[in-house]
């Protein structure tokens, strides 16, 4: 029998028990149509962090303290793009680092004169306490952060009144502050009138005094990725220090490359200056890495977590597959008399094992298309109210495809076989 006969023999078949059909297609829909959902969310969401972060700037470099791994302990002079794989050498873990592991302010200036021109700025910034302003009835609650001066270069702020830092107000411990505008509208109702004012903010329980130098306003600031920064208000980074108690050392610092610069060749050479300083600490290293390869990481780690989520959403289409082997068993029993018959008057065992095989596949194609539609949709419809443009992915929907007419051939032969192998004067006596 032709292929083309098998398959309308199918088609007709499925018509004839459109209910049972149906029910023995919905675990192929509902897998196909779960993984088709979360392939389309994940490549919008994984396009559109892709997309924000490179536009945040291709000459940055993050400079940041990592915890050393396997990796290093067997090839610690090896040359990395500060992207290193293994499970941690030490147990170490950035939470529990001491500031004696930090990057320290005299490690930046080395960095500085080292590199010269071939770095642009560095933006070193400290967290100093979130506090409160209160002005008569009014009350502000903000975050103090201490900033260099390359924190500005990294970042668009605007200036909407008064002025920026000077060079003496940060390398002078002054007592000095920019307030963000919103901040300044809701104490003194215009962003003008707070410049100049002695404000008090209370930070940990001690009131510290400064005096509004400016009024900022953010313009989608490249740091959003790094901390929540919406009512910020900036201070020196050594009078942070001061304020905090603690010494000028970081975690990361963000570096931004000379113009025509090669990121990459940087970033290695940026790493390989801190081996030396970091050679006797046995948990910690110092690497760096570029903006474009931070893209790849969480890209790749998207696509990770995309395909295990799928990959278990996917488990629904080993359940629908029992379903169709089940009622194609049930098939062939109803349609004992039709096989012997077919095989009375010659038919052989491989057109039997094919018209069964070509049912099957035929059940889980449908199920296949009509999940493929409602997957697309119910991706689309979520990835537009996360806020991401809906990008199908095109190889999740031809290996779902290719996946469901596979669960077909591979639980359909089983009954199939059982066909091929009747006897046909017993089938022929069925009742």
């Amino acid at each position: 029998m032709l292929l083309g006969e098998n398959i309308v023999l199918a088609l007709r078949s499925l018509a004839s028990n459109k209910m049972r059909a149906f029910l023995t297609m919905l675990g192929i829909i509902i897998g196909i149509a779960s993984v088709i959902a979360i392939f389309t969310v994940g490549n919008s969401l994984t396009l559109s962090v892709s997309e924000n972060m490179q536009s945040l700037g291709a000459n940055d470099i993050y400079v940041s303290l990592a915890p050393r791994t396997d990796k290093d302990e067997r090839d610690p002079d090896a040359d990395t793009d500060g992207i290193s794989f293994g499970s941690l050498a030490s147990g170490a873990s950035l939470m529990n680092a001491d500031e004696d592991d930090y990057i320290t302010a005299d490690m930046i200036h080395d960095m500085s004169k080292e590199f010269g021109s071939r770095i642009y700025a560095v933006n070193a910034q400290m967290q100093a306490g979130s506090g409160k302003i209160s002005v008569l009835r009014e009350t502000e609650s903000v975050s103090v952060l201490g900033v260099s001066a390359g924190y500005f270069i990294t970042n668009q702020v605007d200036i909407v009144a008064g002025n920026m830092f000077h060079g003496k107000d940060l390398s002078g411990r002054q007592k000095v502050c920019l307030m963000e505008k919103s901040t300044a509208e809701g104490l003194y109702g215009d962003a003008e009138e707070a410049v100049g004012k002695e404000i008090e903010v209370s930070i940990g329980g001690q009131s510290q005094e400064f005096a509004v130098l400016g009024v900022y306003e953010n313009n989608n600031s490249s740091s959003q990725y790094m901390m929540f920064q919406g009512k910020s208000l900036y201070i020196p980074l050594k009078t942070a220090a001061d304020i905090s108690h603690k010494t000028e050392s970081f975690r990361y610092v963000q570096v931004i490359a000379g113009v025509g610069e090669d990121t990459d060749q940087l970033s290695k050479d940026l790493t390989n200056f801190f081996v030396p300083l970091y050679r006797s600490n046995t948990e910690y290293k110092v690497t760096a890495l570029t903006l474009e390869g931070m893209v790849k990481m969480l890209d790749q780690l998207l696509g990770t977590i995309t395909t295990a989520i799928s990959i278990i959403a996917g488990i629904s289409l080993l359940v629908g597959g029992i379903g169709v082997m089940n009622i194609m068993l049930v098939s062939v029993t109803e349609r004992t008399k039709e096989i012997g018959t077919r095989k009375a008057l010659g038919a052989r065992n491989s057109s039997i094992r094919l018209q069964f095989i070509v049912e099957a596949m035929i059940i889980c194609l449908i199920g296949g298309m009509i999940g493929l539609a409602l997957g697309m949709g119910l991706g689309i419809f979520a990835s537009n109210m996360l806020g991401y443009p809906a990008v199908p992915s095109i190889s999740g929907i031809i290996i779902s495809i290719a996946f469901s007419m596979g669960i077909g051939l591979f639980f359909g032969y089983f009954p199939a076989d059982k066909a091929a192998q009747m006897n046909p004067i017993d089938a022929l006596r069925y009742e």
